[in-house]
């Protein structure tokens, strides 16, 4: 039956709720998160104050780390002892704590990463420091509590003779909480304290003029102070801590970057690592080796870099693609009275005073006991002197000890502590040696009762005794700031094509996104037809470009890719490259359709876009700018109205071009009109509209042509039924933007001709024709005769066995007269 009263049924949310909620509570009071006062996690304190207990300080002998753990694992922490070693070891590294609290000797670790030996392998004891947080400890100067057996007193908090919480920093995370206060320097900490003790309406800026900023035991140089005043205001904040580096001269007139201090919590070994992986992959042109050349004397990362290398801007690159700058976040939240609270720098000095003081006067009330009850015992002493001989006569009068005391406190009014004191007394001490020495103690005992009374009485005298403490603190453990603060912007400006060898390389982009550049030895020794690519797929631009030019990739579906050639992939020519894909996701029959070469990006230039449902529009360069995401995300430069909506065309264009643009649609309609009726328009806009179309019409192509060379221009287009015909531009009448247009073929009543494609031309060329079943064929244009508007042209596939046509192209031209339609784009 008492089995069944002590089972409950409750719902698992209720259960799951109340468990998690006294488990965070747990995490976050007890494990994850510093004390406002003491500055230490509950597993520091206790490292810290059963090392105390054990003697193992900085004035004794090293003791066995192991010898530690153990014994803060068996009476204070029932944790494993991995993650006790662990803490211990943090607070013995220099490179992470700004004072270390634990000496040590063996391997406790590097800032390579490198784990420290095992624990039965190092030694460890308090240092010096150490003890300043810890001394007093014995005066009841702060709360004892049993611990998790009840069978020892552990602290709550340490008393702490100075702002450990601002000098070493810390760092955690929690059930909804996480902190990451950086260190300081003690010297200026202590400064600070004393200001506010004394003004304690001190403004945030005042305290500032003592810290400064963070000052970690890396050093390096935090740049700009905007972020540390928010993070002292508010306790969230950021800053960039940059490396400090040199760059010196070398033989041979080369120059090298010396790396003496690197930025806080930055893994050096990895640093080392990614800097050498941007030499090897030959991100940046100009580094000829990296070495670590740290030793005993202190941290050295030279990088060495080849002849008439600029210095300064590899230097700038490595900043902002390494670990040679990053951004450090405060989030300075500590437990204030039990709660958890996102503190600024005044609170968390002030809190510390707050404990200072509570301690100081909690030792003061201790030592006045212990004083006021000392000279009680020498006044009975005293004054048993003074009556010796009757004090004897008494005590011999009695029975035992307890009569004895009685006896005389009964005969002289001593109190119980003197007469025990008296009946305790040894015959040697009755010499009148021994009465001047009471005698001086009393005296002293009285002065020390006086200091003592005052110090709690009078506020003034406490907080002298205070800063008395604080400056002795910083006489013996101050030093000099290591991270300099610089008012310098951290934000680093860097000319990417000084950091790239200027070369020429073949470089090749097909239509389903392939793309590669390819060394010209490599691109001569292989056939040219050799190019890798599938068969099914088609060149869309292959040239021999600089590694310092721009392209630009347009797909039908309006995106813009942007790839400096430098940074594609270098392989054989008969490979076939890195795919789209790789990098940005595209739809699955999104096609490269046009691919620019733009040396350089402040170039004033147009790009003038039309779609097929009869959008048409001008963007500047200026507007379709790279993006930071480049590399992963496409650039919109036009937006598409559907899922059906494709982009036809792009071309580039003066931003004062006078040139006429014909569209042809597929219903053979064509409209001709100025293109600065086209308006320009931002990078994710639509456009505006290019023809008025009819329903289920669309359009196929269009022109573009200076108006002095229309007269000379032809347009070849060919049918669905496989009709070619080719005619004069001219016969054309400029119109105003989107109208109709006129027919430029005759319209059937049965079976009509409608235009698959168009394409334009100067001079006669042979026209390179695709069918839909992959048939390839070429049109020769000197075969067939200029037509007018109403003629629809000569059949010269068959539909039904040769497929629908789908394409038509430029081939080679056929003679070297009159002007190619290339040479007439703007």
């Amino acid at each position: 039956m008492a089995t069944k009263e002590r089972i409950r049924e409750m719902p698992l949310e209720q259960v799951m709720g109340e468990r998690f909620g006294r488990y965070s509570k747990y995490i976050i009071q007890e494990r994850a998160l510093p004390d406002i006062r003491d500055g230490l996690k509950p597993v520091q304190r206790r490292i810290l104050y059963a090392m105390y207990q054990d003697n193992n300080t900085y004035d004794k002998a090293f003791k066995k780390a192991a010898k530690a753990v153990g014994n803060i694992m068996g009476n204070y922490h029932p944790h494993g002892d991995s993650s006790i070693y662990g803490a211990l070891v943090h607070l013995s590294q220099d490179w992470k704590m700004r004072e270390p609290l634990v000496e040590m000797h063996g391997n406790n670790g590097s800032m390579d990463g490198d784990g420290p030996a095992a624990m039965r392998y190092t030694e460890s004891r308090l240092s010096k420091i150490s003890n300043m947080l810890l001394q007093d400890i014995d005066k009841d100067t702060v709360n004892m509590v049993l611990n998790f057996d009840d069978t020892e007193y552990e602290p709550t908090v340490l008393p702490a003779k100075f702002p450990n919480l601002l000098v070493n920093g810390s760092t955690g995370i929690s059930a909804g909480y996480a902190t990451e206060i950086p260190p300081h320097n003690l010297s200026e900490v202590i400064d600070a304290t004393i200001y506010l003790l004394k003004h304690p309406d001190a403004s945030l800026s005042d305290l500032m003029k003592f810290v400064k900023g963070p000052d970690f035991p890396t050093g390096a140089i935090v740049m700009g102070t905007k972020g540390i005043k928010e993070a002292y205001e508010t306790g969230r904040g950021r800053i960039q801590v940059r490396a400090k580096t040199s760059i010196q001269e070398i033989r041979g007139h080369r120059q090298e970057i010396v790396i003496t201090e690197i930025p806080f919590d930055v893994n050096k070994a990895m640093m080392v690592k990614k800097i050498d992986e941007i030499r090897l992959n030959k991100e940046i042109d100009g580094i000829a080796e990296v070495r670590d050349e740290t030793d005993r004397h202190g941290l050295s990362i030279v990088i060495e870099l080849k002849k008439d290398a600029d210095a300064q801007n590899i230097l700038n690159y490595l900043f902002k693609n390494t670990d040679l700058q990053v951004s450090y976040n405060f989030n300075m939240v500590a437990i204030d009275h039990m709660t958890p609270v996102q503190v600024g720098l005044k609170r968390i000095l002030s809190s510390y005073l707050e404990h200072d003081e509570e301690v100081i006067t909690k030792r003061t009330k201790y030592d006045l006991n212990k004083a006021e009850g000392r000279l009680e015992i020498i006044q009975g002493l005293i004054h048993a002197m003074d009556i010796l001989d009757e004090v004897i006569k008494t005590i011999r009068a009695s029975k035992n000890k307890a009569d004895a005391k009685k006896n005389i406190i009964a005969a002289y009014q001593f109190t119980e502590r003197q007469a025990e004191a008296i009946v305790s007394l040894q015959l040697y001490r009755l010499t009148n040696t021994d009465v001047d020495a009471l005698i001086a103690e009393q005296k002293e005992l009285n002065e020390k009762v006086a200091v003592y009374r005052k110090l709690l009485s009078d506020r003034a005298t406490l907080e002298k005794q205070i800063i008395k403490e604080l400056n002795a603190v910083k006489k013996e453990f101050g030093n000099p700031r290591r991270t300099e603060i610089s008012k310098e912007s951290a934000k680093v400006e860097i000319d990417e094509k000084a950091l790239v060898a200027d070369e020429q390389v073949r470089v090749l982009i097909s239509r389903d996104g392939y793309l590669k550049r390819s060394s010209l030895r490599s691109y001569q020794s292989t056939d040219s037809a050799d190019n890798g690519l599938p068969e099914s797929d088609k060149v869309i631009y292959e040239k021999t470009v600089s590694t310092l030019t721009n392209l630009y990739l347009f797909t039908n579906r309006g995106n813009l890719i942007y790839r400096p050639v430098h940074e594609l992939v270098e392989t054989k020519w008969k490979e076939t490259g890195q795919h789209l894909s790789q990098e940005i996701g595209l739809s699955p029959d999104e096609q490269i359709i046009r691919v620019f070469e733009i040396d350089s990006l402040d170039e004033e230039m147009n790009f003038l876009m039309a779609t097929n449902d009869g959008y048409i529009k001008q963007v500047q360069l200026s507007n379709l700018q790279p993006t930071r995401t480049y590399r992963s995300r496409a650039i919109t430069a036009m937006k598409m109205k559907d899922d059906n909506s494709r982009m036809l065309r792009v071309d580039y264009i003066k931003p004062d071009s006078q040139a006429e643009i014909t569209l042809f649609t597929n219903k053979a309609y064509a409209v001709k009109y100025d293109i600065s009726e086209v308006p320009e328009s931002g990078g994710k806009a639509a456009g505006v509209k290019s023809v008025n179309l009819k329903d289920d019409d669309f359009v196929v192509g269009y022109t573009l042509v200076d108006p002095e060379y229309v007269d000379l221009i032809k347009v070849g287009l060919v049918t669905q039924r496989g009709a070619f015909k080719q005619f004069n531009l001219n016969i054309v009448n400029k119109v105003s933007r989107a109208k109709r247009g006129v027919m430029v073929l005759r319209e059937l009543k049965a079976k009509p001709h409608r235009v698959a494609a168009i394409v334009s031309y100067g001079q006669n060329h042979i026209l390179n024709l695709t069918t839909s079943s992959e048939r390839h064929l070429e049109v020769n244009t000197t075969d067939f005769p200029l037509g007018d508007r109403y003629s629809n042209g000569s059949f010269i596939v068959e539909p039904t066995t040769d497929g629908t046509p789908v394409s038509l192209e430029l081939g080679r031209p056929i003679s070297d007269k009159g002007k190619d339609v290339s040479d007439l784009f703007e």
